[in-house]
């Protein structure tokens, strides 16, 4: 049950669980004998919320659950740093879970940063500790659900977790996703008011960061209503790229075209990099 005045009905009011929960339930029990510990109830409730995803695109969830799990969560630190440890132990001020008082991981990021548990003392007073790969730690007094509810509101700052602060945080879901890159000729409009066209036909959308280097731009966004990740670029040449699960590929196919149209551009060519759908003439869609 979820405390409507916590950290968890906090996090959930700011950013909204996903429909499609993946690796977030199972037999806890089961889970925790394995790993030979009890867990924080707070994250337990995290992960039958929000299951395996990335939140504000930085911090992915660990959960115990699933056969095809990448990142399960595991007691594996001591395993991979315990020989390192033994050359340069002076990078390493905590022990490693299984030792006692040990770092266990609960979230990794894509650069190879640890959110840990310091696992000393009864499970619910387990403070957090972020880990970065060059060595450096940060240590927050307080649970999982608590740092990710201060994190997500901007109340709790790292220099080891990086995000964008100027968007507005978001959850997606570790769904399988389709991805198809299109490649576009210039069109008549300006690149400002072609991607406004392109977000217009979409709405509504959420920004998800841009870059810009010597006069090249990629701008990401993702449709709202069904989760679709695009970006507009010309960094790699003036293109659309679009994911989207598997069973939306005619929808977004439809949907993307009709954008391309009003954007006033021509489809040069239409690539399936990653996935199974096709959206070249007579893929099926």
């Amino acid at each position: 049950m979820i405390d409507s005045h916590g950290p968890l009905a906090r996090i959930m009011e700011r950013v909204p669980p996903p429909a499609e929960v993946v690796n977030g339930s199972g037999d806890w029990g089961a889970a925790e004998r394995a790993l030979g510990t009890p867990l924080p109830e707070d994250f337990k409730r995290v992960v039958e919320a929000y299951g395996r995803g990335d939140f504000w695109g930085a911090l992915c969830l660990c959960t115990p659950f699933g056969d095809d799990n990448p990142v399960r969560l595991q007691a594996d630190l001591l395993e991979d740093f315990g020989p390192l440890r033994e050359d340069q132990p002076e990078r390493y001020p905590y022990p490693l879970f299984p030792e006692p008082g040990g770092l266990l991981a609960w979230a990794v990021t894509d650069i190879g940063t640890h959110l840990c548990w310091l696992t000393a003392g009864p499970p619910e007073s387990w403070p957090v500790v972020i880990w970065s790969r060059d060595d450096e730690y940060e240590r927050f007094d307080c649970g999982v659900a608590a740092f990710l509810e201060g994190w997500l509101s901007s109340r709790i700052t790292s220099e080891l977790l990086h995000h964008e602060p100027e968007l507005a945080p978001w959850f997606d879901a570790a769904v399988e996703r389709d991805h198809i890159y299109i490649q576009l000729d210039g069109g008549t409009l300006p690149y400002t008011e072609r991607l406004r066209t392109l977000r217009d036909a979409l709405a509504p959308t959420a920004d998800r960061g841009s870059y810009e280097h010597d006069g090249s731009r990629q701008d990401h966004f993702v449709v709202t209503e069904t989760g679709w990740e695009l970006t507009y670029e010309t960094t790699y040449g003036h293109q659309l790229r679009v994911a989207f699960p598997p069973a939306d590929s005619a929808q977004a196919r439809r949907a993307v075209l009709t954008a391309i149209d009003r954007m006033g551009c021509v489809v040069q060519s239409m690539n399936t990099v990653h996935g199974t759908s096709s959206w070249a003439p007579g893929g099926g869609v």
